[in-house]
């Protein structure tokens, strides 16, 4: 299927490894210019170089940016403006689930959260939306199941990511005409550095049990199958999709009802 996705500039935030990183790679392999950025790691650069010998330094740039920071923000947009003129999707994929387990964090660790996988999300949006309503394009954020349903994760985390899809579906039903936008909520997800990578060498046992119990698909969802899904929503096929969000979670909330 052809996605329509050739040279189409994309921007995906939070690049450097895991979702960010392979929907970057799925992007490239459909023929679209990808720009990655970060707040910078070894991770990041190794990406970037890996991206620019497979697919060639016209098709790949970088930048670091703190997307929590709206003046870090600008100097991004200043950079896509001076390479590309403009953007065609932006993917806004910050996001930390590592948290605390009390009911209610105290202050600066809610902000901490908040201001990591909300109000990053927000400040991308807000900065990119001007070329987005320019080139009729689309922006996609990247959630989470624990958005929709109370699994006992960290409550700062759920509640900003509850919050994403709240703001996408506003957004989305105000810009239909101009910006197609929808979220992507994934379920659990295993990848090298990853948050069930370091759960799993903790207790292996305990994370085998809580996925057969908790899954109904019994295993771990890869960050290419979270790809996919992304870059479709993101193509031509979809163009009549806004306003959603797209579980990928092999069934997981389904078992809550």
């Amino acid at each position: 299927m052809n996605l329509g996705l050739t040279n189409k500039r994309v921007l995906v935030t939070g690049a450097s490894r895991g979702i960010g990183s392979a929907i970057a790679y799925r992007f490239l392999r459909e023929g679209a210019k990808v720009c990655i950025v970060s707040r910078g790691s070894k991770s990041f650069y190794q990406t970037k170089s890996s991206f620019i010998e497979e697919f060639g330094e016209d098709k790949v740039i970088a930048n670091q940016c703190d997307c929590t920071d709206p003046e870090s923000l600008v100097v991004l947009s200043n950079y896509i403006k001076k390479n590309w003129g403009e953007v065609d999707i932006v993917v806004a994929n910050i996001g930390d689930g590592h948290s605390v387990s009390d009911p209610l964090p105290d202050n600066n660790q809610w902000k901490k959260i908040w201001d990591n996988n909300f109000e990053s999300a927000l400040h991308t949006a807000r900065t990119f939306l001007p070329m987005l309503r320019g080139s009729k394009g689309c922006l996609l954020f990247i959630s989470s199941i624990t958005a929709i349903e109370a699994f006992g994760a960290p409550v700062d985390y759920s509640t900003a990511k509850a919050a994403v899809l709240a703001l996408s579906k506003n957004m989305a039903r105000k810009l239909a005409t101009e910006v197609r936008i929808n979220v992507l909520a994934p379920g659990n997800v295993l990848f090298p550095g990853g948050s069930w990578d370091k759960k799993i060498k903790e207790n292996p046992d305990r994370v085998k049990k809580t996925i057969r119990s908790t899954v109904p698909m019994n295993r771990f969802g890869t960050v290419e199958e979270m790809a996919d899904a992304a870059v479709f929503l993101c193509s031509e096929r979809a163009k009549f999709i806004t306003g959603s969000v797209l579980v990928v979670d092999g069934g997981q909330t389904v078992g809550v009802f």
